[in-house]
C-alpha cells in the first residue's frame, strides 16, 4: 500500500466526504427511527395500517429522507474512491463498487415503501390490505439488510484502506472493519436466523459509533501548512 501525502485537494475532498457522511447518518436515522419506525408494529398489521394512513406526510417524509441518504451515499462512494485510490487502486475501486451496489439496493427498496402506501390508499376496505402492507414493510426491511451485506464488505475494505493510508489514525480503520463485521452478521441473522436478530440489534450501536467517529475525522481533516 502507498501512504497518502496530505494536500489541499485531499483535505477538501475529505471534508466534503465528511459532510456527505453526516447527511447520511442524520437522514438515515431520522427516516428509520424518527419518522417510519414509530408508525410500524410488525406484530399488529391493523394498527400499522391505521398509523400510516393517519400520518401520510410523516410516512412520505421518511421516503424522502431515505432518498436524500441514497443520493449522498452515491456521492460519498465516489469521493472515498478519489481519496484512497492511490493507497491501493484495486481495493479502492472494489470498495466503491460494493458501496454503490448497496446504494442501488436501498434506493430500489423505496419502491416497496411506495407500494405499501399505494396498497393502503387504493385498497381501502380490502380485508387483506393491512396484512399485505405489513408484508411489503417486512420486504423493505429485508431489502435494506441485503444492501447492508454489500456495505459490510465495503466497510471491511475501507477499514483496510484507512489502516494503510497513513493519513488517518489506524483506530478509525479498525472501527470501520468492526462495523463491517456487525453489518454482515446482522444481515445474515435477518435472512437465516431472524429469531436471534433482536438479541443482536444492540451491536448496531458500534456501527453508529464507528461511522460517526470516521465522519467527524473526515470533517476535521486539515490542509497541510
Amino acid at each position: 500500500m502507498t501512504p497518502l501525502a496530505p494536500t489541499d485537494d485531499l483535505a477538501r475532498k475529505a471534508r466534503f466526504a465528511g459532510l456527505l457522511y453526516l447527511v447520511i447518518i442524520i437522514s438515515g436515522l431520522w427516516a428509520e427511527f424518527g419518522l417510519r419506525g414509530p408508525l410500524i408494529d410488525f406484530s399488529d398489521a391493523d394498527a400499522t395500517a391505521a398509523a400510516i394512513l393517519a400520518a401520510p406526510v410523516q410516512f412520505r417524509l421518511a421516503i424522502a429522507a431515505d432518498l436524500v441518504m441514497a443520493f449522498s451515499d452515491a456521492g460519498l462512494a465516489i469521493l472515498l474512491y478519489l481519496i484512497f485510490r492511490t493507497v491501493a487502486p484495486s481495493l479502492a475501486l472494489s470498495a466503491m463498487v460494493f458501496h454503490l451496489i448497496q446504494t442501488v439496493l436501498i434506493a430500489t427498496s423505496l419502491m416497496i415503501l411506495l407500494a405499501t402506501w399505494l396498497v393502503l390508499k387504493y385498497a381501502d376496505g380490502l380485508t387483506e390490505a393491512p396484512v399485505l402492507a405489513l408484508m411489503f414493510l417486512d420486504l423493505h426491511a429485508h431489502g435494506y439488510d441485503l444492501g447492508l451485506v454489500f456495505f459490510g464488505v465495503n466497510s471491511l475494505i475501507m477499514g483496510v484502506l484507512v489502516w494503510g493510508s497513513g493519513l488517518i489514525d489506524k483506530a478509525f480503520g479498525a472501527g470501520l472493519a468492526l462495523a463491517g463485521v456487525v453489518y454482515l452478521s446482522g444481515s445474515c441473522l435477518r435472512f437465516f436466523a431472524p429469531e436471534i436478530l433482536p438479541v443482536f440489534l444492540p451491536a448496531y450501536g458500534l456501527t453508529i459509533l464507528a461511522e460517526t467517529a470516521f465522519c467527524l475525522r473526515l470533517l476535521l481533516q486539515k490542509a497541510p501548512k
